[in-house]
């Protein structure tokens, strides 16, 4: 039997052995996908089994570790350290926090898993407040380390995590802080554009303009935009960045259409993508035939409402996906979830997954990386060894009503060398 079938077959028995123990879920709650191992579509050879991690005294079951009461000393949790910045300053932050919990708990209560111990604790959005959580979780027993949201908290905490041998799985877009034990469950644009121009390329396209800003995250769409075309075999007729302003795009969507393109990537969203629109529109797009290519920033009810951007593209999960789970966080909690919370629900569900392995043994670099991947409320994914994770994203249609899905996600990932 491989190891993604004996994964799924032990989340099935487990999951039978509960439901005779413990009453079902109220049957308002829609049933929701849990994370699990798909079969893959094609393996080169059997796996190997996780490695041990090497016991140690700090890796050890200490009395001082976090417990609840009254459980026997011999029933070892999984314990789980989940940093957010509950406290942030901001409000927005503190919103998205608080719902990145629930979502959590109700991963856990899904999971219907006795295994887990969710230790929430508060980094404060600094890495400085971070390292401090993260010491005193670690010296509580964590094993494995869900969390940060920001990319400062993640480097900040990294080194402290790698020394203790406690896995990262951090919320952060910034791929730079992956890597050594650290994996980004996020969506990252690099993965959002090479499957768009992969599909591009597919449908017939092969000349490319880019609309980018001057920023951050321009940078990481620029780098994966070159490298997309260029091993896809298209050709980059010009990249445009700008400083993100409404003033600055007019000259730069002109300069996009002027190259010839017979596609444009625009990496915007909300109201700056709502200026490049008509900018592109004026500057003849839509008499060219261009068609227009669009990142996750388009995944926003807002981008339907432009008549410019009817019939773009862009590569996103399923739109159904995030409603079926809005739907049951909504029930549960009596609010509409960030779009970012589904992050946090498959982080938990994957972590319930891994459980089923023997404490201090279970949270390994091998379980994590596995190339089959994992398939959660947002498709399928896999972590690759520099802590970046690749998703099998659908390739969606802007229509006025909504987004239709043009070319499905992918249910498995393909064999692969990493």
């Amino acid at each position: 039997m491989s190891r993604q079938s004996s994964a799924i077959g032990c989340l099935l028995a487990i999951g039978l052995f509960l439901a005779s123990c413990e009453p079902p879920p109220p049957p308002s709650l829609p049933p929701l996908p849990m994370v699990f191992a798909p079969s893959p579509l094609a393996m080169a050879s059997p796996q190997p089994a996780p490695e041990l991690m090497p016991q140690t005294p700090a890796a050890m079951d200490q009395p001082n570790f976090y417990r609840l009461r009254n459980t026997p000393d011999s029933d070892i949790p999984a314990r789980v350290a989940l940093l957010l910045p509950l406290s942030s300053p901001s409000a927005d932050n503190r919103a998205v926090a608080e719902a990145l919990e629930n979502a959590a708990e109700l991963a856990i209560f899904d999971a219907r898993s006795p295994r887990i111990l969710l230790m929430p604790r508060d980094d404060g959005g600094t890495p400085e407040k971070a390292v401090a959580a993260a010491t005193k979780a670690i010296d509580d027993g964590a094993e494995i380390i869900v969390g940060p949201l920001f990319a400062t908290s993640v480097s900040a905490i990294a080194p402290v995590a790698r020394a203790r041998h406690v896995p990262i799985i951090a919320f952060s877009s910034d791929r730079s802080v992956g890597g050594g034990g650290v994996y980004l469950l996020s969506f990252q644009p690099e993965t959002e554009v090479t499957r768009i121009i992969s599909y591009a390329i597919q449908s017939g396209h092969s000349n490319f303009a880019a609309l980018i800003p001057n920023s951050p995250y321009g940078d990481k769409v620029n780098g994966a935009f070159q490298d997309s075309v260029m091993q896809a075999g298209g050709r980059v007729a010009d990249v445009e960045r700008f400083a993100e302003r409404p003033e600055f795009i007019g000259p730069a969507a002109q300069q996009a259409v002027k190259s010839g393109a017979d596609a444009v990537l625009i990496a915007e969203g909300g109201p700056m993508l709502d200026a490049v629109a008509p900018s592109l529109a004026i500057a003849g797009a839509k008499d060219r035939n261009t068609q227009l290519l669009g990142t996750g920033l388009w995944d926003d009810a807002s981008t339907t409402h432009e008549p410019m951007l009817q019939n773009g593209w862009f590569a996103a999960p399923p739109p159904n996906a995030f409603t079926t789970f809005a739907t049951h966080y909504r029930t549960v909690y009596g609010a509409v979830p960030p779009r970012i919370a589904t992050l946090s629900y498959d982080a938990l569900a994957l972590v319930a997954l891994l459980a089923n392995g023997p404490p201090h043994q279970r949270f390994t670099d091998t379980a994590i990386t596995d190339p089959n991947g994992f398939s959660g409320i947002d498709g399928i994914f896999r972590f690759h060894p520099d802590g970046s994770a690749e998703r099998g994203l659908a390739v969606l249609n802007v229509g006025a009503d909504g987004f239709s899905v043009r070319d499905p996600a992918p249910k498995a990932f393909a064999a692969s060398g990493f």
